[in-house]
């Protein structure tokens, strides 16, 4: 039988990311920790904007469902938004391939050919600060994310999942939580990022591991170790 690991990544990627891992040779049980909800209504002003920064493919979806306009010069902070970005209808897109730090470096390196501001569309907690060198960076807070139900199912079988798959802090803060409450010693929790892992130090639990990158291809990369 294959090893169960959860995916807590926020709808809807998380279908994307089970294929993914099915391919890896593991049970994937898809339950996002986070569902997503919509900050705000109506058109968005893009006067005196130059470029958009996304720091996530939720941010993308929230602010393509607002505004038609496609034209502006797109900077993403990795491969997935990026995907999502095109996907939407964007076609200047680049990324950073990276976290957000290298988005403000790849932003700071082309400051000089934007004419006006970069407008970064944000969760209500954000997942950094974007300060790129010479832009200038206009936040617009434009969805959040509120703690989604622990399906029954996979409340009762915690004690038989190989790992865990974990997207953000928020998301660390709640599974730490749960684990808590659960304690899961033989769970392998895998994480995007540094500030990822920070809430799950305190978890007990058979390992706690980083992406070598904050992107989906090493965090998966980390299953196979």
């Amino acid at each position: 039988m294959a090893d169960k690991v959860w995916i807590t990544r926020t709808a809807p990627g998380g279908e994307a990311t089970a294929d993914r891992v099915r391919d890896l040779g593991f049970e994937p049980l898809v339950a996002p920790l986070l569902a997503t909800q919509a900050v705000g209504e109506g058109a968005i002003d893009l006067t005196g904007v130059g470029a958009l920064a996304f720091t996530s493919a939720n941010a993308v979806d929230a602010f393509a469902r607002r505004t038609a306009d496609r034209r502006r010069r797109v900077f993403a902070v990795g491969s997935a938004t990026a995907a999502r970005a095109r996907a939407a209808g964007f076609a200047d897109v680049r990324s950073a391939n990276g976290d957000v730090a290298a988005l403000a470096r790849l932003i700071g390196a082309t400051a000089a050919e934007i004419e006006g501001e970069v407008l970064h569309p944000v969760a209500a907690e954000p997942a950094g600060d974007l300060a790129a060198v010479g832009a200038s960076i206009r936040t617009l807070t434009i969805y959040d994310t509120a703690p989604a139900p622990l399906p029954d199912e996979l409340a009762r079988s915690m004690a038989n999942l190989d790992a865990v798959l974990v997207y953000s802090p928020k998301a660390a803060r709640l599974l730490a939580d749960i684990l808590r409450a659960r304690p899961a010693p033989n769970l392998r929790l895998l994480c995007l990022s540094a500030a990822v892992a920070a809430p799950l130090t305190e978890v007990v639990a058979r390992e706690l591991s980083v992406a070598a990158l904050p992107n989906e291809e090493a965090l998966l990369n980390l299953l196979v170790d």
